[in-house]
């Protein structure tokens, strides 16, 4: 499971921006859009879209070196659907579907990206050019571990209602509940005052009333 927390900016519909770290490669696939009322927040419209978000992703690609046909952008939403199911079921403790399981191997089956080392020893990225269907494989391999691993059972939804982000919590106490404290962990605690202030000033008008009133 690739979990090096690098983040993602995003913005909220208010239009506020925040850093979203979804813990892995494979949630941080699931950012692009999905299945259902997810198609809302669809980004991989073209080739060219599902070339710039890998090179965006934890992953490191340089664009220039990634090639996606039309083809592997489909197979990407396939894989993407199949990752949804199964972080739904993992996040709920269901039991997972054959279909998204297969769908999943399916992608990893391929080989994934190579890395390239210098004469210093260093790892210096991925040898080009990077296929699509490469770079499908590291994201369903990174789904597999996660999935058969010790944090299967810490991946969640957002506690919010109104969110629809996933992440796995690798922290050490593992008591992760928001996509992220500055956006939805804020607004809980901005609905708890309000709440609490309410409570207050119903209690407080109720103590001011007369007896026998």
């Amino acid at each position: 499971m690739n979990a090096e927390a690098t983040g993602l900016v995003m913005r909220s519909p208010d239009g506020t921006r925040y850093v979203f770290d979804p813990g892995a490669l494979c949630l941080e696939f699931l950012t692009t859009g999905g299945p259902g009322d997810l198609a809302a927040f669809e980004v991989l419209h073209t080739p060219g879209d599902l070339a710039g978000w890998l090179a965006r992703s934890r992953l490191g690609l340089a664009r220039e070196d990634v090639r996606v046909t039309g083809s592997e952008l489909a197979a990407a939403h396939r894989l993407r659907d199949a990752l949804w199911g199964l972080a739904r079921a993992a996040a709920h403790g269901q039991r997972r579907e054959a279909r998204h399981t297969a769908e999943v191997n399916r992608a990893a089956s391929h080989p994934p990206p190579v890395p390239r080392m210098e004469e210093d020893g260093a790892v210096r990225g991925w040898q080009p050019p990077v296929a699509g269907r490469q770079a499908l494989s590291a994201v369903a391999r990174d789904a597999v571990e996660l999935f058969t691993g010790p944090f299967a059972s810490r991946v969640r939804e957002c506690g919010a209602p109104d969110c629809r982000l996933v992440f796995v919590d690798v922290s050490r106490p593992g008591r992760r509940r928001w996509c992220a404290m500055e956006r939805c962990g804020n607004r809980h605690k901005v609905r708890a005052l309000r709440a609490r202030r309410e409570r207050d000033d119903a209690r407080e008008s109720d103590d001011r009333k007369e007896p026998g009133r």
